[in-house]
């Protein structure tokens, strides 16, 4: 194991960045702040805030969460929302108190957000009220202390009071919740512009994010991303992209969710640094809604998953838009299939870039890029400062060429699980993280995802793990065992398959997929399901799922 990969640069990246350990994301965003005062940071729903206001409110949030709730330095406060305003308002806040950062899929169901509040620790939560149904069901077995209610319109001004009538009375899309405790985020804004903020030191070793993922097994664990982590990863991406992005002229395209660690880096943060707009995108899968928002700016870079490409592509209407500014389209997530971004280039002009990253790394690991401006099929050169090695099953390196799992090396890598010293173990060694991914690389330095190495199944950039699946699953009275597997699909990426054994005779595949939906976010829940008389197993019992795929 004394072979490192080298990547070859194009020429004007540098190989390494400077780091300051005392500079947090706070830093970054007060220096653009200061630059950028009177642009728009953020564009929702046609109301945009400048980079004054942001700041202004993000204090105003802070005053109130330090001096109301006497939140404290290293507290975890949870954001469950899509992309709204108030997401980068609550995420400044949260960090100018020194506090960290969990990120909740909104979509998560009860026992999904009760194992994740309880997890991190949760003190506080900030949440949209089309969710509060969900946390009204579990509240009372997690730490939570604090609830601070928002809805979709709050930062809309006159417009907003038309978009909750819509979204509660018109669309029905807020359940009845019950949490009498709540505090109006209006209400914790105007509180706080009456406060004083008491200033706390943050440095880079401090924990920003409580990012959730089940890393390449297993149940779902807090990966601890340090604001170092984070400035790491930002100068990283930024060293590639130089040639492209121009301070305080770009209009991103914000359509994955900026609790997904993808959107948070590459968009929210980003652009952040660049004093760029943020237009953010509520509900990208109204995909004709989508296309009417994308014909209301000149945007310069959109980022996504091949599925978001791919159906954009296919909505009428889109091919219309004008594409005149647009120079950047970052595709990662999951694969980047070939016809797609072909099919991209043909009708935007601009080349679909991809890149390659994992929770664990804050995301960002490979990029193609922008010298080499168009679609490979590689996932790009490793970042500036990052090592990368492919090894073999005894952790031998292997030839240039040959396919190995791919390690990685850098200061972007985290800092280890929340609460999980051994889980921990299993992938950081000696400050290399096992990503549980195949690659291979060329004489070019460009890496290729190969396979993976894990049963971890990708369903349009989320990563869904078998183990949970198959624990719902068996939970089912009429279930004697099961097994799930990810199966290619040409939308998605892959869907789940689950292989069920039936304890009771009568049992469907309904049943399984109904037992499924109540229990597991909706890109988790099987769209296949198999009855098998028994499942292949190993010596010891373990089932097989490598057979099942195979």
């Amino acid at each position: 194991m004394d072979k490192i990969w080298l990547n070859k640069y194009p020429k004007n990246v540098p190989t390494e960045i400077n780091l300051d350990p005392q500079h947090s994301l706070l830093d970054v965003v007060a220096e653009s702040v200061k630059k950028f005062a009177d642009k728009d940071a953020y564009v929702n729903m046609g109301k945009s805030i400048t980079y004054r206001e942001l700041d202004q409110q993000a204090e105003a949030f802070a005053a109130y969460l330090q001096n109301t709730l006497n939140i404290k330095k290293g507290d975890a406060v949870a954001i469950m929302m899509p992309n709204l305003l108030q997401y980068p308002i609550a995420l400044l806040a949260i960090h100018r108190i020194g506090a960290v950062v969990v990120n909740v899929n909104p979509l998560y169901t009860p026992r999904e957000l009760e194992h994740q509040l309880n997890d991190s620790g949760t003190k506080a939560i900030i949440i949209v009220d089309n969710f509060a149904s969900t946390l009204d069901q579990i509240i009372e077995n997690t730490s939570v202390e604090h609830v601070i209610l928002t809805k979709m319109g709050d930062l809309l001004g006159f417009k907003g009071f038309i978009v909750d009538f819509v979204v509660k009375h018109v669309k029905k899309m807020v359940p009845a919740y019950n949490l009498p405790n709540a505090i109006p985020f209006k209400q914790a804004l105007s509180q706080g512009r009456q406060q004083t903020l008491t200033p706390v030191k943050v440095v880079g070793e401090d924990l920003a994010f409580l990012q959730y993922t089940g890393g390449t097994t297993g149940v779902s664990k807090g990966a601890m991303l340090t604001h170092a982590n984070m400035v790491a990863n930002l100068e990283q991406v930024s060293a590639l992209l130089g040639p492209c992005l121009k301070e305080g002229e770009d209009t991103i395209i914000t359509a994955l969710p900026l609790y997904h660690i993808f959107a948070l880096t590459a968009n929210g943060l980003l652009f952040i640094k660049y004093g760029g707009t943020n237009v953010l995108i509520t509900n990208p899968r109204d995909m004709p809604g989508f296309v009417k928002e994308l014909s209301k700016v000149k945007f310069t870079a959109i980022s996504g998953v091949n599925t978001l490409f791919n159906g954009l592509l296919n909505t009428p209407g889109f091919s219309e838009l004008d594409f005149s500014k647009l120079k950047l389209s970052i595709g990662g997530g999951m694969a980047v299939q070939r016809a797609v971004a072909e099919r991209w280039l043909n009708v935007t002009g601009c080349d679909l870039l991809e890149g390659y990253g994992l929770t664990e790394c804050s995301p960002v690991v490979s990029f193609v890029p922008y010298d080499i401006g168009k679609y490979t099929g590689s996932i790009g050169v490793a970042t500036p400062s990052t090592d990368v090695r492919l090894v073999n099953e005894e952790g031998q390196d292997v030839k240039m060429g040959e396919a190995g799992e791919l390690l990685v090396k850098g200061p972007q890598v985290m800092k280890g699980y929340l609460g999980r010293a051994e889980a921990t173990a299993e992938v950081l060694n000696d400050g290399w993280l096992a990503t549980g991914d195949i690659a291979k690389m060329d004489e070019e330095g460009l890496l290729y995802i190969v396979d993976r190495k894990k049963d971890m199944i990708l369903v349009s950039g989320f990563n869904v793990f078998p183990n949970e699946i198959e624990d719902v699953i068996v939970t089912h009275e009429g279930v004697l065992e099961c097994a799930a597997i990810g199966v290619p699909h040409e939308v998605s990426g892959e869907v789940v398959k689950v292989f069920v054994v039936k304890k009771d005779p009568n049992l469907t595949e309904a049943d399984v997929i109904e037992h499924c939906r109540e229990r597991l976010t909706g890109y988790k829940v099987p769209k296949l399901v198999e009855f098998r008389e028994e499942l292949p197993k190993s010596n010891v019992g373990k089932i097989l799922r490598r057979k099942l795929k195979d």
